[in-house]
């Protein structure tokens, strides 16, 4: 069961502070209430660690694509569609689970929090775990580019969330070009040059494919929900290897 199941089922509760817990709080918080309102305080089922970070990515990852979305001031009736589009053909999420997202998605845009509040929350959350950082930023630029080019302003925001990340700006660019067609993209998902030996390009792949495995980005506190985007990703890594060794004809 997804983190949104257990949590509209009441089979766990929820603390998570600062703006995202805000949040939380407002599209979780009656559910939760209601479903424990005849429960003693030490019968109230709780997080675990892991169940933490995978509220902390899903409520973070809708909070962030609201005021990216906004960050021109208003929300078009386009961009809804964009939000709702990977909702269900990216995540490939449930009714139930996108009705949650879609209202993780209206009150963050109506929070006070900043696009940056958000981020800094995620990064204090998520700062040893760089790879979940990384699929963030996939994210973001992966619903920026939706409607066919990513603008100044958002890129903008995006570009302020890699520095709250403290990820560098070399493989900020690696990560976008996947998304940009700039580059040589196959070198730049490996996070290599195409003049990198091929011993140095074969431990790269290796090493990324250890890192990236789906099973374990979920243990790290990916939502179930998001574990879609781990399988692609995965497989970006492996198709980008498989077409470089091709070229080299590397054994």
């Amino acid at each position: 069961m997804g983190i949104v199941g257990k949590l509209l089922g009441g089979t766990i509760g929820f603390a998570l502070g600062g703006p995202l817990g805000a949040i939380a709080g407002a599209v979780f918080g009656h559910a939760f209430d209601s479903s424990t309102r005849d429960l003693q305080e030490d019968q109230i089922p709780h997080f675990s660690g892991l169940e933490a970070s995978q509220l902390a990515f899903f409520v973070g990852a809708f909070s962030m694509l609201a005021k990216l979305t906004q960050s021109d001031g208003r929300v078009s009736p386009e961009e809804m569609d964009t939000i709702e589009a990977f909702a269900v053909r990216d995540l490939r999420l449930s009714p139930e689970a996108k009705s949650v997202a879609l209202n993780i998605f209206r009150t963050a845009l109506e929070s006070p929090a900043s696009f940056n509040d958000f981020a800094l929350q995620f990064y204090n959350h998520f700062q040893g775990q760089p790879h979940l950082i990384e699929m963030m930023v996939d994210i973001l630029l992966r619903v920026s580019v939706a409607d066919g080019a990513l603008n100044a302003t958002e890129e903008s925001l995006i570009l302020g969330a890699v520095r709250i990340f403290r990820m560098s700006e070399q493989r900020y660019q690696q990560v976008r070009a996947a998304y940009a067609g700039t580059g040589d993209v196959p070198y730049q998902v490996l996070g290599c040059r195409p003049d990198d030996s091929d011993d140095m390009i074969k431990q790269r792949y290796r090493k990324l494919v250890q890192e990236y495995h789906p099973d374990k980005i979920a243990s790290k506190g990916l939502p179930d929900e998001f574990i879609q985007l781990a399988h692609e990703k995965f497989r970006e890594i492996q198709n980008a290897y498989e077409t470089i060794k091709k070229e080299r004809t590397i054994r």
